[in-house]
């Protein structure tokens, strides 16, 4: 049982669902950016306000991440939290989109640096993300503290089915780790009188993946898309070394013109990006050639992630939004292996007889 000095030393407690919606926060944001940006290509930018006025629409994602906040403090349950990240995600995203409009003294909304500065704002949000979720093992307060604020959305508004599985696995995973019984058995009579109600969320993911052609979901695309990457890698390594040698280089006759430039940082990033990336993939593609890896997969996609995140990075900078057709490949890469990975753990099991770890886990750590 916890003591009273234990809990005043508890660090702050992290919610089981908060990265999810941190995360569906910033999806939210991009497809905002991606829609604005065509819907006024398309329409010739029009503007808002008349002869004088010109109403930007970071005002409207104003407006929309402070309804998202009231609705957060006004508001118990599940449904009114589920609205506030959509509408905080749509805010920012709006608000994101005229982030040229900011940096500079000329208010240009087609600033160049400004799909690198979203970009790498994101990127940074998501990677803060990923620190805290696994910054250290959920504690005993953590999961009571979760399950009892699953038990009070149920109160307002009902549980579906794997919720109150997870707040069920939380209950006794901080009885485990020392927690108040009373608290706990409190909590669980709690979850107990909520009333049931439908999975939507999870009926619509199920839905969504449903849609994704069977051709997409063949294991060919594992070989496929870790060699294309391997080639890419290495590519990337030979062009980086002979920016190394022989960079400055122009030499311009009758018969060729060669021009080599020097390393910059740009370059720099894709260098090392492409010699990690190599030095990940090739081994696994290898292993998984071989011995059909779980580990290996799972190397595989680290390395899509690093590939992808630090190409970005530099095809942003050079490219603006031009950046984004790589971006896709490299997302398309990632969901090809995470599929697949997925799958080889739910094959891994139904082997070994052990069940597979909850694809809903409720903790930050398990997800």
């Amino acid at each position: 049982m916890s003591t009273g000095s234990e809990n005043s030393k508890q660090h702050l407690l992290r919610t089981a669902y908060g990265s999810s919606y941190a995360e569906a926060f910033l999806v939210i944001a991009i497809i905002t950016i991606l829609v604005t940006r065509l819907y006024l290509v398309l329409t010739g930018y029009p503007q808002v306000g008349g002869a004088t006025l010109h109403i930007a629409h970071a005002l409207y994602g104003g407006a929309a991440m402070m309804a998202a906040l009231l609705i957060g403090w006004l508001f118990l349950g599940f449904g009114p939290r589920v609205v506030a990240v959509v509408l905080g995600g749509i805010g920012f995203g709006l608000f994101l989109d005229e982030i040229g409009k900011f940096v500079t003294k000329d208010n240009d909304y087609f600033y160049g640096p400004s799909a690198e500065i979203m970009y790498v704002l994101i990127v940074v949000v998501l990677v803060a993300n990923r620190l805290i979720r696994i910054a250290r093992a959920p504690t005993a307060a953590e999961y009571l503290a979760n399950a009892a604020a699953i038990a009070a959305d149920g109160l307002a508004g009902g549980i579906p089915p794997h919720r109150r599985e997870a707040a069920a696995r939380m209950l006794d995973e901080a009885q485990a780790l020392g927690s108040d019984t009373r608290a706990v058995e409190g909590v669980r009579v709690l979850l107990d009188s909520a009333a049931h109600s439908a999975d939507r969320i999870g009926a619509g993911q199920h839905f969504v993946a449903g849609l994704v052609p069977r051709f997409f979901r063949s294991p060919r695309w594992v070989p496929i898309v870790g060699w294309l990457m391997v080639l890419a890698a290495i590519a990337g390594v030979i062009f980086g070394v002979v920016q190394l040698v022989a960079g400055g280089l122009h030499v311009d006759t009758d018969d060729a013109h060669i021009e080599i430039d020097q390393m910059g940082i740009t370059g720099g990033i894709l260098f090392v990006s492409a010699v990690i990336t190599l030095v990940m993939a090739l081994p696994a593609m290898i292993a998984v050639r071989r011995t059909d890896s779980l580990r290996a997969l799972r190397t595989l996609r680290t390395a899509a992630l690093i590939f992808t995140a630090l190409n970005a990075l530099a095809n942003f900078a050079t490219s603006g939004f031009g950046a984004l057709p790589n971006l896709a490949i490299g997302l398309f890469t990632m969901a090809v292996l995470s599929h697949h990975i997925s799958v080889r753990t739910e094959q891994l099991s139904d082997t070994t007889g052990t069940p597979s770890p909850p694809r809903r886990s409720p903790s930050p750590q398990q997800r």
